[in-house]
């Protein structure tokens, strides 16, 4: 053989045995253990990063108790910049959504170019253990309890790191909220204690597909105009909140008997507004600091709805306590929530912890509410919901037979102006017969057994007198 030859099945066999190696690498390192893979995996690029010209920013997932505004964006507006040459990627899609939705998978890689620049973008997900001498993170009081700790690094030129913080990453953002804008399905998330411990995980949340709106409530046309004309003014007012040094938040109190539409007209506001609602239970909440951890972890342009609050909180608490001398009550206090609790977290310190909320707290009997619940700058606005009026009906009657007008319309008109009868209980007797005059006819029966009832009522209260 020719030395020529022989240099050439040399080199060749030098090939194969480094491809040998490396794939006898992969097949370990593939073997490993997770942990173990992502410390090489993020051992490696430590190296190659540390030898480079790039800078590495690192945007964690949470800063503190609060979510990363940085860290939301980049998941969203990243969905829309994968490329052919990534392999692994995850999808999804909600009944209602049009189209699917992308977004990327641990430890993948994105490159997206911005006014020619060039940025690399990986999503890091580094598994760890729960116990606190495991992993803690000063910066993040939740860190010791997470089994997942999730951020991204962005890599580019040392010499683009003005352009970065300047330019891009407000580009980033500003792209994001008109996304979610475009895609946005309403949300309504349910609290789940058993992962209290995180922030990311403490709601969950399903679809709102409540069809409610202000044109089909049955409230009184000047009710609505008042409502829809206090939302609109709320969301324009961010510089005049921040002027004057108040919270972004308003507190609507809505009362009134059951069946009168408090939830209808909460989902119609949520529907109005594109705000997604988050149901508190106080009745699952053990604490007042689990309260906290709650509210806290709730979006901006949100709605949090305390329905029946005069059944699920201890109203005899009052706010003078709160200037007693510690004692072993502060401790029994801090074990469960408290109308103080409540209140410092609706217009104390805690109320400065997001922006455009909206708090709705619900009651059938607003007379057994605290005062202090009541004031202004913690309820702000009081909508009482009232039995059915005359105008309410002919809007019922619109929605669910489809007509405006009727011959037996003022014999109803007059019976509802003279009975205490709900919206609900309206609805439910017109839904009874697809035929126009039998579900009319059915109603007025049941009007006049209303009006009975109320009549002998009235005269058993006047004979017990």
């Amino acid at each position: 053989m020719s030395s020529s030859g022989e240099s050439n099945l040399a080199i060749a066999k030098t090939v194969i045995s480094a491809i040998g190696s490396a794939a006898a690498m992969s097949m370990l390192i593939h073997n490993l253990p997770p942990e173990v893979q992502d410390y090489l995996f993020f051992g490696l690029r430590h190296v190659f990063i540390k030898f480079s010209n790039q800078l590495t920013m690192v945007i964690d997932e949470f800063d503190g108790m609060v979510s990363n505004e940085v860290y939301e964006s980049a998941q969203i507006y990243l969905g829309s910049k994968l490329s052919p040459d990534t392999r692994r990627f995850k999808i999804s899609k909600s009944e209602k959504e049009k189209s699917f939705n992308t977004s990327m998978e641990r430890n993948e890689e994105v490159t997206d170019y911005y006014k020619g620049h060039k940025f690399k973008w990986i999503w890091v997900c580094k598994q760890i253990q729960t116990s606190r001498e495991s992993f803690y993170n000063p910066r993040d009081i939740n860190s010791t309890m997470r089994s997942e700790v999730r951020s991204y690094e962005l890599m580019f030129q040392r010499k683009s790191k003005d352009f970065v913080l300047e330019c891009y990453l407000p580009y980033i953002i500003n792209e994001a909220k008109l996304q979610y804008l475009e895609t946005k399905t309403l949300k309504i998330h349910t609290m789940d204690y058993e992962n209290m411990h995180d922030l990311s995980e403490v709601w969950t949340p399903v679809n709102l597909d409540h069809p409610a709106t202000f044109e089909t409530l049955a409230l009184d046309s000047e009710q609505k105009d008042e409502i829809l004309m206090d939302l609109d003014r709320f969301v324009k007012r961010k510089e005049y909140y921040r002027k004057v040094g108040k919270a972004w938040k308003r507190g609507y109190l809505l009362y009134g008997p059951p069946g009168t539409g408090k939830s209808s007209l909460i989902a119609a506001m949520a529907n109005y507004l594109n705000f997604d609602i988050y149901d508190l239970e106080l009745t699952e909440v053990k604490k007042n600091s689990d309260l906290r951890r709650l509210l806290v972890a709730t979006a901006n342009k949100s709605i949090l709805v305390v329905e029946d609050i005069d059944a699920t909180i201890d109203l005899q608490e009052k706010l003078s306590s709160r200037g007693a001398s510690p004692s072993k009550d502060s401790h029994e206090e801090e074990s469960k929530v408290t109308l103080s609790g409540l209140l410092n977290f609706i217009d104390g310190l805690w109320s400065s912890c997001g922006d455009e909320r909206i708090i709705i707290f619900t009651t059938n009997h607003v007379e057994k509410l605290d005062p202090a619940l009541l004031r202004p700058g913690r309820m702000d606005v009081h909508i009482h919901m009232s039995y059915c009026t005359p105008s309410g009906f002919k809007l019922l009657a619109s929605n669910y037979l489809g007509i405006t007008e009727h011959q037996l319309f003022q014999e109803i008109e007059n019976l509802i102006g003279a009975t205490a009868v709900t919206p609900a209980e309206v609805a439910e007797k017109l839904m009874k017969d697809d035929e126009v005059d039998i579900a009319l006819k059915g109603l007025i029966d049941f009007l006049h057994m209303k009006e009975k009832e109320h009549e002998d009522i009235k005269v058993e209260e006047e004979e017990n007198e």
